[in-house]
């Protein structure tokens, strides 16, 4: 993959499966966290707000990468344990996103990035 410096440039360069993927997160994390800065940070997707990381993500062959911190994967923990995590990420197969879960640790990274 090409180095980008947008979030369009991410998604031209996605199969269209993925594109609508990436679409559905970005409306997804926009409603949840409307006053979020969206870039790219470490060749992802990355949502933040006060300088703090509400989360990044990454489409890979299989799975979408979720890069709630650290933080937001361990409040999480009983709820993903069906998904393959490790230190600050969830990978969700593309046959199966919850993204219903995935709003839920956007609405507690906001909480937890406010409380700061």
């Amino acid at each position: 993959m090409k180095e980008v410096s947008t979030i369009e440039e991410y998604i031209a360069q996605q199969s269209s499966e993925h594109q609508k993927v990436i679409e559905k997160m970005r409306a997804l994390i926009k409603k949840n966290a409307p006053k979020a800065y969206e870039k790219i940070s470490y060749r992802m997707p990355t949502y933040t707000m006060n300088n703090q990381v509400i989360a990044h993500f990454h489409t890979a062959k299989n799975h979408l990468g979720f890069y709630p911190t650290p933080e937001g994967v361990e409040a999480f923990r009983a709820k993903t344990t069906e998904y393959k995590t490790a230190k600050g990420v969830i990978q969700f197969p593309y046959k199966n996103i919850p993204f219903d879960l995935i709003k839920e640790i956007i609405e507690y990274r906001v909480l937890q990035i406010k409380d700061k």
